[in-house]
């Protein structure tokens, strides 16, 4: 809380507060992943065709849904990065099927890469990095947007799921 001129208590709805930028913590999952697969490898079992349709159909996914999230918020004048305030509830276009495209096509992307390098360790951590962006942005994003929007916003999460 902070307090306004006249000394009231006031919520404090400038940023969300996230732990890190989502895109670096896919990254710093993505990375240790990989090295973990030459370090101690381990098997992998698919056909190669099989591989590249799956990965490929993870990646396009992905980054078509998170496209969309970021123009919707591109066309409500609303900055993406999660350390700016937002300026507008985006509640259109792909945001009436899920709160988090843009997260969600992060993880279709982390697969599909993950998939097409044949990296278990990838796919392994694909779950502490879950864990982290739901508790470590997620959550306060949405605990933000509640101070935020107030009953908008609950209305909006009551209607639209979290993911899918």
């Amino acid at each position: 809380m902070r307090t306004d001129p006249t000394g009231q208590q006031e919520a404090d709805t400038r940023t969300a507060r996230v732990i890190a930028r989502p895109p670096l913590l896919f990254l710093a999952a993505l990375l240790p992943g990989l090295a973990l697969d030459h370090l101690l490898p381990l098997p992998v079992l698919g056909v190669d065709l099989v591989r590249w349709v799956v990965a490929g159909a993870l990646i396009a996914a992905g980054l078509a849904l998170a496209a969309a999230g970021i123009r919707n918020f591109s066309g409500a004048g609303t900055p993406v990065p999660t350390n700016q305030p937002t300026r507008a509830l985006v509640t259109t276009g792909v945001h009436r099927w899920t709160r988090n495209p843009i997260y969600l096509g992060m993880f279709l992307l982390y697969g599909g890469i993950g998939v097409a390098a044949q990296s278990p360790w990838t796919l392994i951590l694909t779950l502490p990095l879950a864990i982290t962006i739901r508790y470590g942005v997620v959550a306060r994003e949405e605990k933000y947007l509640e101070r935020r929007f107030g009953d908008t916003y609950r209305s909006y999460k009551a209607r639209v799921r979290r993911w899918v």
